[in-house]
Protein backbone atom coordinates (compact mmCIF):
# COMPACT_ATOMS: atom_id res chain seq x y z
CA UNK A 1 0.00 0.00 0.00
CA UNK A 2 1.28 3.46 -0.74
CA UNK A 3 0.53 6.53 1.36
CA UNK A 4 -3.14 7.14 0.59
CA UNK A 5 -3.80 4.19 -1.76
CA UNK A 6 -6.37 1.38 -1.55
CA UNK A 7 -6.69 -1.53 -1.27
CA UNK A 8 -4.01 -2.12 1.38
CA UNK A 9 -1.31 -4.63 0.56
CA UNK A 10 0.49 -6.97 2.92
CA UNK A 11 4.26 -7.19 3.24
CA UNK A 12 6.35 -10.16 2.19
CA UNK A 13 9.34 -11.62 4.00
CA UNK A 14 12.38 -13.75 3.24
CA UNK A 15 14.23 -15.19 6.22
CA UNK A 16 17.99 -15.04 5.69
CA UNK A 17 20.19 -17.55 7.49
CA UNK A 18 22.59 -18.90 4.85
CA UNK A 19 24.07 -17.96 1.47
CA UNK A 20 21.52 -19.99 -0.51
CA UNK A 21 18.79 -17.60 0.57
CA UNK A 22 20.41 -14.64 -1.17
CA UNK A 23 19.05 -16.01 -4.44
CA UNK A 24 15.67 -16.57 -2.82
CA UNK A 25 15.52 -12.91 -1.81
CA UNK A 26 16.47 -11.80 -5.33
CA UNK A 27 13.80 -13.99 -6.91
CA UNK A 28 11.12 -12.80 -4.46
CA UNK A 29 11.83 -9.16 -5.28
CA UNK A 30 11.89 -9.91 -9.01
CA UNK A 31 8.47 -11.57 -8.69
CA UNK A 32 7.08 -8.53 -6.84
CA UNK A 33 8.44 -6.26 -9.59
CA UNK A 34 6.65 -8.34 -12.22
CA UNK A 35 3.37 -8.07 -10.31
CA UNK A 36 3.85 -4.31 -10.16
CA UNK A 37 4.52 -4.15 -13.88
CA UNK A 38 7.90 -2.48 -13.44
CA UNK A 39 10.21 -2.12 -16.42
CA UNK A 40 13.28 -4.25 -16.97
CA UNK A 41 15.67 -1.56 -15.75
CA UNK A 42 13.76 -0.86 -12.54
CA UNK A 43 13.28 -4.56 -11.83
CA UNK A 44 16.97 -5.20 -12.41
CA UNK A 45 17.98 -2.44 -10.02
CA UNK A 46 15.61 -3.74 -7.35
CA UNK A 47 17.00 -7.26 -7.74
CA UNK A 48 20.56 -5.96 -7.34
CA UNK A 49 19.57 -4.02 -4.22
CA UNK A 50 17.88 -7.11 -2.76
CA UNK A 51 20.95 -9.23 -3.49
CA UNK A 52 23.28 -6.75 -1.81
CA UNK A 53 20.96 -6.34 1.19
CA UNK A 54 20.56 -10.09 1.70
CA UNK A 55 24.31 -10.66 1.41
CA UNK A 56 24.99 -7.94 3.99
CA UNK A 57 22.45 -9.40 6.43
CA UNK A 58 24.02 -12.86 6.22
CA UNK A 59 27.72 -11.94 6.04
CA UNK A 60 27.79 -8.98 8.40
CA UNK A 61 24.66 -9.36 10.52
CA UNK A 62 24.76 -13.10 11.13
CA UNK A 63 21.36 -13.58 9.51
CA UNK A 64 18.05 -11.80 9.65
CA UNK A 65 15.20 -10.94 7.33
CA UNK A 66 14.34 -8.97 4.19
CA UNK A 67 10.91 -7.34 4.14
CA UNK A 68 9.34 -6.06 0.93
CA UNK A 69 6.09 -4.37 0.05
CA UNK A 70 4.50 -2.57 -2.86
CA UNK A 71 3.91 1.13 -2.34
CA UNK A 72 1.03 1.22 -4.82
CA UNK A 73 0.41 0.65 -8.54
CA UNK A 74 2.73 3.53 -9.49
CA UNK A 75 4.44 4.17 -6.18
CA UNK A 76 7.34 1.76 -6.44
CA UNK A 77 8.46 -0.68 -3.80
CA UNK A 78 10.12 -0.77 -0.42
CA UNK A 79 12.79 -3.10 0.95
CA UNK A 80 13.78 -3.23 4.62
CA UNK A 81 16.73 -5.41 5.65
CA UNK A 82 16.88 -6.38 9.33
CA UNK A 83 19.56 -8.11 11.39
CA UNK A 84 20.61 -8.44 15.03
CA UNK A 85 24.34 -8.36 14.37
CA UNK A 86 27.08 -6.25 15.93
CA UNK A 87 25.98 -3.05 14.21
CA UNK A 88 28.04 -0.74 12.00
CA UNK A 89 30.80 1.07 13.86
CA UNK A 90 31.49 3.69 11.14
CA UNK A 91 28.46 4.27 8.90
CA UNK A 92 30.14 6.87 6.68
CA UNK A 93 33.04 4.55 5.94
CA UNK A 94 30.77 1.56 5.41
CA UNK A 95 28.95 3.50 2.69
CA UNK A 96 32.19 3.93 0.74
CA UNK A 97 32.76 1.51 -2.14
CA UNK A 98 35.65 -0.82 -1.44
CA UNK A 99 35.21 -0.92 2.34
CA UNK A 100 34.38 -4.31 3.83
CA UNK A 101 34.80 -6.09 7.15
CA UNK A 102 33.93 -9.50 5.72
CA UNK A 103 36.39 -9.90 2.87
CA UNK A 104 33.81 -9.05 0.18
CA UNK A 105 34.06 -6.48 -2.62
CA UNK A 106 32.64 -3.83 -0.31
CA UNK A 107 30.05 -2.39 -2.71
CA UNK A 108 26.93 -3.38 -0.73
CA UNK A 109 25.69 -0.31 1.17
CA UNK A 110 27.03 2.12 -1.41
CA UNK A 111 25.28 0.29 -4.24
CA UNK A 112 22.06 0.06 -2.24
CA UNK A 113 22.08 3.81 -1.64
CA UNK A 114 22.74 4.62 -5.31
CA UNK A 115 19.89 2.37 -6.44
CA UNK A 116 17.36 3.92 -4.03
CA UNK A 117 15.27 7.06 -4.32
CA UNK A 118 14.92 6.92 -0.51
CA UNK A 119 17.72 5.34 1.54
CA UNK A 120 18.14 5.40 5.30
CA UNK A 121 19.59 3.14 7.96
CA UNK A 122 19.63 2.72 11.71
CA UNK A 123 22.32 0.84 13.59
CA UNK A 124 23.53 0.48 17.16
CA UNK A 125 26.33 -1.53 18.79
CA UNK A 126 25.18 -5.08 19.65
CA UNK A 127 21.62 -4.17 18.55
CA UNK A 128 21.94 -4.81 14.84
CA UNK A 129 21.13 -2.82 11.73
CA UNK A 130 18.02 -1.91 9.74
CA UNK A 131 18.33 -0.58 6.19
CA UNK A 132 15.50 1.05 4.23
CA UNK A 133 15.44 1.26 0.44
CA UNK A 134 12.57 2.73 -1.59
CA UNK A 135 12.90 2.63 -5.35
CA UNK A 136 11.15 2.58 -8.72
CA UNK A 137 9.64 6.04 -8.33
CA UNK A 138 8.97 5.99 -4.57
CA UNK A 139 9.43 9.36 -2.85
CA UNK A 140 8.66 10.91 0.50
CA UNK A 141 5.25 12.40 1.20
CA UNK A 142 5.23 16.18 1.58
CA UNK A 143 3.33 16.20 4.89
CA UNK A 144 3.77 12.79 6.52
CA UNK A 145 5.99 9.74 6.22
CA UNK A 146 4.53 6.26 6.66
CA UNK A 147 6.22 2.95 7.43
CA UNK A 148 4.52 -0.41 7.81
CA UNK A 149 5.00 -4.12 8.32
CA UNK A 150 1.97 -6.35 7.67
CA UNK A 151 2.70 -10.09 7.62
CA UNK A 152 0.52 -13.20 7.87
CA UNK A 153 0.55 -15.91 10.51
CA UNK A 154 3.49 -18.28 9.81
CA UNK A 155 2.32 -20.85 7.29
CA UNK A 156 -0.55 -18.72 5.96
CA UNK A 157 -0.58 -17.03 2.56
CA UNK A 158 -3.14 -14.33 3.42
CA UNK A 159 -2.82 -11.88 6.29
CA UNK A 160 -5.84 -11.45 8.57
CA UNK A 161 -4.73 -7.89 9.35
CA UNK A 162 -5.65 -4.98 7.06
CA UNK A 163 -4.60 -1.35 7.31
CA UNK A 164 -5.48 1.82 5.44
CA UNK A 165 -4.00 5.32 5.29
CA UNK A 166 -5.82 8.37 3.95
CA UNK A 167 -4.07 11.68 3.38
CA UNK A 168 -6.17 14.74 4.18
CA UNK A 169 -5.65 18.49 3.68
CA UNK A 170 -4.90 19.02 7.37
CA UNK A 171 -3.50 15.59 8.26
CA UNK A 172 -4.43 11.95 7.79
CA UNK A 173 -6.55 9.00 8.91
CA UNK A 174 -4.96 5.65 9.90
CA UNK A 175 -7.06 2.49 10.27
CA UNK A 176 -6.04 -1.04 11.33
CA UNK A 177 -8.35 -4.07 11.53
CA UNK A 178 -7.40 -7.53 12.81
CA UNK A 179 -9.83 -10.24 11.72
CA UNK A 180 -10.42 -12.90 14.38
CA UNK A 181 -8.21 -15.92 13.84
CA UNK A 182 -6.04 -15.95 10.74
CA UNK A 183 -6.13 -16.92 7.08
CA UNK A 184 -8.68 -16.04 4.35
CA UNK A 185 -11.74 -15.78 6.62
CA UNK A 186 -9.93 -13.45 9.01
CA UNK A 187 -8.81 -11.30 6.07
CA UNK A 188 -12.37 -11.16 4.72
CA UNK A 189 -13.64 -9.90 8.08
CA UNK A 190 -10.90 -7.28 8.31
CA UNK A 191 -11.45 -6.10 4.73
CA UNK A 192 -15.19 -5.77 5.27
CA UNK A 193 -14.58 -3.72 8.40
CA UNK A 194 -12.07 -1.39 6.70
CA UNK A 195 -14.20 -0.95 3.61
CA UNK A 196 -17.26 -0.27 5.78
CA UNK A 197 -15.41 2.44 7.66
CA UNK A 198 -15.01 4.29 4.37
CA UNK A 199 -13.24 7.61 4.07
CA UNK A 200 -14.13 11.12 5.10
CA UNK A 201 -16.70 10.17 7.74
CA UNK A 202 -17.29 12.64 10.52
CA UNK A 203 -15.43 10.91 13.34
CA UNK A 204 -13.47 7.77 14.26
CA UNK A 205 -16.36 6.51 16.41
CA UNK A 206 -18.79 6.95 13.50
CA UNK A 207 -16.36 5.07 11.26
CA UNK A 208 -16.35 2.17 13.73
CA UNK A 209 -20.15 2.13 13.74
CA UNK A 210 -20.19 1.76 9.96
CA UNK A 211 -17.43 -0.85 10.10
CA UNK A 212 -19.50 -2.86 12.59
CA UNK A 213 -22.49 -2.89 10.26
CA UNK A 214 -20.35 -3.89 7.30
CA UNK A 215 -18.67 -6.75 9.19
CA UNK A 216 -21.88 -8.30 10.59
CA UNK A 217 -22.03 -11.99 9.71
CA UNK A 218 -18.26 -12.29 9.44
CA UNK A 219 -15.84 -13.54 12.08
CA UNK A 220 -15.53 -9.99 13.30
CA UNK A 221 -12.43 -7.91 13.91
CA UNK A 222 -10.55 -5.78 16.36
CA UNK A 223 -10.22 -2.31 14.91
CA UNK A 224 -8.97 1.21 15.59
CA UNK A 225 -9.25 4.52 13.76
CA UNK A 226 -7.03 7.56 14.33
CA UNK A 227 -7.74 10.97 12.77
CA UNK A 228 -4.71 13.25 12.96
CA UNK A 229 -5.01 17.01 12.48
CA UNK A 230 -1.47 18.29 12.03
CA UNK A 231 -2.54 21.93 11.99
CA UNK A 232 -4.44 21.64 15.27
CA UNK A 233 -1.93 19.22 16.81
CA UNK A 234 -4.54 16.64 17.84
CA UNK A 235 -5.36 12.94 17.42
CA UNK A 236 -8.95 11.73 17.63
CA UNK A 237 -8.88 8.00 18.35
CA UNK A 238 -11.44 5.23 18.76
CA UNK A 239 -10.59 1.55 19.09
CA UNK A 240 -12.37 -1.74 19.77
CA UNK A 241 -10.46 -4.86 20.78
CA UNK A 242 -6.75 -5.53 20.75
CA UNK A 243 -5.46 -2.89 18.32
CA UNK A 244 -3.04 -0.68 20.23
CA UNK A 245 -2.12 2.93 19.57
CA UNK A 246 0.77 4.86 21.08
CA UNK A 247 2.18 8.37 20.69
CA UNK A 248 5.98 8.45 20.93
CA UNK A 249 8.22 11.51 21.25
CA UNK A 250 11.49 9.86 22.24
CA UNK A 251 11.19 10.52 25.96
CA UNK A 252 7.90 8.76 26.74
CA UNK A 253 5.09 6.69 25.26
CA UNK A 254 1.47 7.78 25.60
CA UNK A 255 -0.87 4.83 25.16
CA UNK A 256 -4.25 5.53 23.59
CA UNK A 257 -7.38 3.79 24.88
CA UNK A 258 -9.26 1.04 23.02
CA UNK A 259 -12.52 -0.36 24.38
CA UNK A 260 -13.42 -4.03 24.72
CA UNK A 261 -15.50 -5.74 22.06
CA UNK A 262 -15.41 -6.90 18.44
CA UNK A 263 -16.51 -5.08 15.31
CA UNK A 264 -19.12 -7.23 13.55
CA UNK A 265 -19.92 -9.33 16.64
CA UNK A 266 -22.44 -7.87 19.07
CA UNK A 267 -22.75 -4.13 19.71
CA UNK A 268 -19.20 -2.90 20.47
CA UNK A 269 -18.53 -0.29 23.13
CA UNK A 270 -17.56 2.88 21.30
CA UNK A 271 -15.80 5.80 22.87
CA UNK A 272 -13.65 8.43 21.25
CA UNK A 273 -10.65 10.14 22.85
CA UNK A 274 -8.66 13.22 21.83
CA UNK A 275 -4.92 13.48 22.48
CA UNK A 276 -2.42 16.30 21.88
CA UNK A 277 0.15 15.71 19.15
CA UNK A 278 3.47 17.47 19.49
CA UNK A 279 5.62 18.44 16.50
CA UNK A 280 8.13 15.58 16.80
CA UNK A 281 5.71 12.87 17.95
CA UNK A 282 5.30 9.62 16.00
CA UNK A 283 2.01 7.72 15.93
CA UNK A 284 2.40 3.94 16.09
CA UNK A 285 -0.55 1.54 15.80
CA UNK A 286 -0.26 -2.24 15.84
CA UNK A 287 -2.17 -5.51 16.08
CA UNK A 288 -1.69 -8.09 18.82
CA UNK A 289 0.89 -9.93 16.74
CA UNK A 290 3.26 -7.45 18.39
CA UNK A 291 3.90 -7.74 22.10
CA UNK A 292 2.57 -4.94 24.28
CA UNK A 293 5.50 -4.60 26.69
CA UNK A 294 8.19 -2.79 24.76
CA UNK A 295 10.15 0.43 24.74
CA UNK A 296 12.94 1.91 22.65
CA UNK A 297 15.51 2.07 25.45
CA UNK A 298 17.70 -0.48 23.64
CA UNK A 299 17.28 1.24 20.25
CA UNK A 300 18.90 4.68 20.68
CA UNK A 301 18.00 7.19 18.00
CA UNK A 302 15.45 4.94 16.30
CA UNK A 303 12.50 7.26 17.00
CA UNK A 304 14.13 9.93 14.82
CA UNK A 305 14.62 7.63 11.82
CA UNK A 306 12.23 6.91 8.96
CA UNK A 307 8.98 5.29 10.21
CA UNK A 308 9.68 2.25 8.01
CA UNK A 309 12.77 1.58 10.14
CA UNK A 310 10.78 2.14 13.34
CA UNK A 311 8.07 -0.31 12.23
CA UNK A 312 10.66 -2.82 11.03
CA UNK A 313 12.73 -2.85 14.21
CA UNK A 314 9.63 -3.08 16.42
CA UNK A 315 8.57 -6.10 14.35
CA UNK A 316 12.08 -7.59 14.51
CA UNK A 317 12.41 -7.27 18.28
CA UNK A 318 8.87 -7.64 19.62
CA UNK A 319 6.82 -9.73 17.20
CA UNK A 320 5.17 -12.77 18.82
CA UNK A 321 5.88 -14.82 15.66
CA UNK A 322 2.70 -16.85 16.13
CA UNK A 323 0.01 -14.59 14.66
CA UNK A 324 -0.66 -12.08 11.92
CA UNK A 325 1.27 -8.92 12.75
CA UNK A 326 0.86 -5.32 11.63
CA UNK A 327 2.87 -2.32 12.75
CA UNK A 328 2.27 1.09 11.18
CA UNK A 329 4.28 4.18 12.14
CA UNK A 330 3.63 7.73 10.94
CA UNK A 331 5.34 11.02 11.63
CA UNK A 332 5.40 14.51 10.18
CA UNK A 333 7.84 15.04 7.32
CA UNK A 334 10.83 17.25 8.06
CA UNK A 335 10.34 19.08 4.74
Amino acid sequence: MTDGARPPLSSESVVLSDESQIGEARRAVAALCRRLGLGETEAGQASIAATEAAANVIRHGGGGELLMRALGPKGGLELVALDRGPGIADVARALEDGFSTAGSSGTGLGAMRRLSSVFELWTAPAQGTAVLMRMAGATLSTATIVGAVCLPHPGEQECGDVWDFESRPSGYRLVIADGLGHGPMAREAALRAVEGAGRGLESPSRALEEAHRSALGSRGAAMAVADVDLAAGTVRYAGVGNIAGVLMDGSRNRNMVSMSGTVGQGPPRLREFTYPLEQDTALVMYSDGLGTHWSLERQPGLIARHPALLAGVLYRDYSRRRDDVTVVAVRRSAS
